[in-house]
């Protein structure tokens, strides 16, 4: 076995010496993939349907063409290079035709010259982009009843989700106590075995579980220990987005003996498909989940739930829309399946997007209305303002303050950090017990090297009534999110008010010459932080969602298609944790955790992406998104603009009003989306055209992603028919085409549009009656009255006869030329 151990080892080391370092590359090849293959190859009939249509992928045609596709990679590599010197990790065949491989520098200068090979690229990095919304949203009183109530919400409608696997165990995904989930031939997908206790990781509310993790092993980043070979959750984030999709309702969320309500999923009877690609330390690999969307795909998933997002720009692309993971997105669309994708957590800085593509649903992330405050009393009467999602102390009494630093054992535990918290080992329990104990907020707690739950274990261990957390340095722009905890206590995040209690402290405290303390004289009492408190103005853009301007190129060059598209809950949000997770270390072993992001707001719009799929299962993925993106709503629950968190001058936290470029259309409203009206279709060969209008795009690149020759129809990007308009460059006048559809009984639709002053707006017809099932045409006029270097806002509204109300935002910037 040694022996075999060192021959490994050592062919290893020569193919490096020889070849130098070896990397991953995604290739793609001259040859349609199947889900646009049209004939032309002898032995081999058209595989391609009809623009949003699914594929049977079991079908003869099919998989005889797909294992042609294979062989034609297989040959190409085995002519070019030497059997082992190269490790072919993936064959994308479905939505892009070509292969992952690892090679070295040199093999992949002679691979880009072979024949037939159109585009080689490095392999990248992705990263995750990290109850009470379905209230909050309305759906269990306006929404699930449409669906046959929440115990057929999203009934027999396949969500998959490429994260970082599942918690199978966890209740939000149990079956006891259900209505048996039956049998569902329209997926094709797999269940992997979990390879310690040899038991399935599906159990018919998770229909497929797989892992895909070739790139992951082939860079030597993937450790099988903590990563796991398999679809379990080894991060807590992959349960936690699929539990807000597709969660059981009514499930209870307890921590530490209190009851923070129940979790349920948008879509609660949708079944959860599980494409894991993304692992604990390092994130993931764009090879792994573009085979992981493939895979999907040809499963038969109804949704792709996307809480992933790029680590910077791939090495040789230069336009956004085009590289191999949007263009296996665009196949995926293609091919019928619903893509929501979170926007990203680079805001509130302009052009902080990490998705672009028009063909996808790029995802704000909202403050939803529920907040958590706690407080401090303290012996001077002063009442200091904190988090703590913490039970309180006894209310009629209070209790001796003593901070870490007065209480360590010996002045050598300094080496430990011991005003974190974190080692109770080093600090005096004699000295705490019956006390609260003040730790500070370091450095260590923004790395996650500390955790406000270890403060908590460390003041229980010492017996210490509570805690207190000081945070007395914050960096601008500084999240804290409240953490629960067993025991009392509270984080003061603002600066000025810690100071207040340190300055309390400090002079309640006698000292000897050496400034060893005396008496600890200072006091206080932590209130009781359980009970959120409910607000009127949300939503709100929460501070770290990403903006637009949506950008064309790594140039930053302005695209002329507005992203986000629509704004969920995103901040605070309860959801499934994996008991092995470890995302976040406040939820150490904890079977459920709230958290912030993108990540979490995408799943929302899945979920009732899934709703409105029930109800109307014909429906192609862009009417889908034009429901959710028309019926959307721009105003908060008192009636007034949303509000963004953005920075003031100095840094600080404030609120402005929100434009599209924080919040797309607007906050997703599922009553209204599943009846819209009217909608806003579109289909592959409409993104095409969106492609092949776009300035700056090189026709031959748009060829090597899409095996399509370019058609110009649309005149212009800003032409494609999208519940949006957006032109960055306007100059003069432009009149800008529209098409929509009803969706409802004939209605009879009057059109107005409103713009701010620099720019004038006309839509023409001003009315119009549409019969069901028919569609119209109709323009909005735009013309520059001045130029003032920003964008101009603005909507047309179309206001029906039988109710129905579809609003599109408009957005231009106007020039001299």
């Amino acid at each position: 076995m040694r022996l075999v151990e060192f021959g490994c080892v050592f062919m290893t080391l020569f193919a490096i010496v020889l070849y130098g370092e070896a990397e991953v590359y995604i290739v793609t090849v001259e040859g349609e993939p199947i889900i646009s293959y049209t004939g032309g190859v002898d032995g081999f009939d058209a595989t391609a349907v009809e623009s949003d249509e699914k594929i049977d992928t079991s079908s003869e045609l099919v998989t005889s063409y797909a294992r042609h596709l294979e062989n034609r990679h297989d040959m190409l590599l085995g002519l070019l290079f030497d059997r082992g010197t190269y490790t072919k990790l993936y064959s994308y065949r479905h939505l892009i035709n070509g292969f992952a491989v690892h090679l070295s520098p040199e093999q992949v200068e002679t691979l880009r010259h072979a024949p037939g090979v159109k585009s080689v690229e490095r392999d990248w990095k992705v990263r995750r982009l990290t109850t009470h919304t379905p209230q909050f949203l309305g759906l269990p009183t306006s929404v699930w009843p449409t669906g046959g109530g929440c115990d057929r919400a999203g009934e027999d409608i396949v969500i998959g989700f490429v994260d970082s696997g599942i918690y199978p165990h966890h209740p939000s995904f149990a079956t006891h106590n259900t209505e048996p989930y039956g049998p569902l031939p329209k997926y094709r997908g797999k269940c992997e075995v979990d390879p310690k206790t040899k038991r399935s990781f599906c159990n018919g509310k998770i229909i497929g579980a797989q892992h895909f993790a070739q790139a992951a092993i082939a860079s030597g980043t993937f450790n099988p220990s903590i990563d796991f070979a398999s679809p379990l959750d080894g991060d807590g984030h992959g349960s936690h987005t699929a539990s807000i999709a597709a969660g059981r309702n009514g499930i209870p969320v307890r921590l530490y003996g209190h009851e923070f309500g129940k979790a349920s999923g948008m879509a609660p009877r949708a079944r959860i498909a599980v494409y894991k690609a993304l692992y604990r330390l390092f994130g993931g690999f764009v090879a792994d989940v573009v085979a992981a969307i493939d895979q999907a795909v040809h499963d038969g998933v109804d949704i792709l739930s996307l809480s992933v997002g790029p680590n910077g720009p791939p090495a040789a692309t230069k336009t956004t829309f085009l590289n191999p993971f949007d263009a296996t997105l665009l196949g995926a669309v293609k091919a019928g399946v619903f893509v929501a994708q979170a926007a990203g957590n680079g805001g509130p800085f302009p052009k902080s997007l990490v998705s672009y593509s028009p063909w996808i649903v790029s995802v704000a992330a909202a403050i939803d209305d529920r907040r958590y405050k706690n407080h401090l009393c303290l012996g001077n009467g002063k009442i200091l303002a904190g988090l703590g999602l913490s039970p309180s102390t006894h209310l009629n009494q209070t209790y001796t303050l003593v901070a870490a630093n007065d209480v360590l054992l010996d002045s050598s535990v300094m080496k430990y950090s011991p005003t974190d918290c974190q080692r109770p080992e080093v600090l005096n329990k004699n000295l705490i017990k019956g006390k609260i104990l003040l730790c500070g907020y370091s450095y260590n707690f923004v790395v996650g090297t500390a955790s406000i739950k270890k403060v908590s274990e460390t003041a229980k261990a010492l017996g210490a009534v509570g805690f207190v957390l000081c945070v007395e340095n914050a960096s601008p722009g500084t999240r804290f999110d409240p953490v629960p905890v067993g025991l009392p206590g509270i984080l003061i995040t603002d600066v000025s008010k810690s100071k207040e209690l340190i300055d309390y402290y400090n002079i309640s405290t006698s000292r000897d010459w050496t400034g060893r303390v005396k008496s600890f004289k200072g006091t206080g009492k932590i209130e009781d932080g359980l009970r959120p408190i409910m607000y009127k103005s949300a939503p709100q853009v929460a501070l770290f969602s990403a903006r637009g301007p949506n950008i064309k190129d790594f140039s930053f060059q302005e695209a002329d298609l507005l992203k986000p598209d629509i704004l969920a809950p995103g901040s605070l949000i309860w959801g499934a944790w994996s008991l092995n997770g470890t995302d976040e270390a406040n939820y150490d072993g904890e079977g459920f955790a709230m958290m912030s992001g993108t990540s979490m707001a995408a799943p929302h719009i899945a979920g009732i992406a899934a709703l409105i799929k029930q109800k109307h299962p014909r429906w192609s993925p862009a009417a889908i998104k034009s429901a959710l993106l028309t019926t959307s709503t721009t105003l908060d629950r008192a009636g007034n603009p949303i509000l963004a968190q953005q920075y003031s001058e100095t840094e600080a936290l404030k609120l402005v009003r929100a434009t599209p470029f924080d919040y797309g259309n607007g906050h997703v409203n599922p009553r209204e989306a599943l009846d819209p009206g009217l909608i806003f279709d579109a289909g592959y060969l409409d993104y095409l055209g969106f492609l092949c209008t776009t300035p700056g795009i090189d026709v031959h690149e748009i060829k090597k992603y899409t095996n399509s020759p370019c058609n110009k129809t649309l005149g212009h990007p800003y032409n494609l028919n999208t519940p949006s308009i957006t032109v960055s460059h306007l100059v003069r006048t432009q009149i800008i085409t529209r098409t929509v559809t009803n969706v409802a009984k004939q209605e009879t639709y009057v059109m107005t549009a409103r713009m701010q002053p620099a720019i004038a707006i006309e839509v023409n017809p001003p009315a119009m009656t549409i019969k069901a099932g028919a569609s119209r045409k109709f323009t909005v006029t735009l013309t520059v009255r001045s130029v003032t270097g920003t964008y101009s806002f603005g909507e047309v509204l179309m206001k029906g006869s039988r109710g129905h109300k579809v609003r599109i935002p408009v957005l231009a910037n106007g020039y001299s030329r």
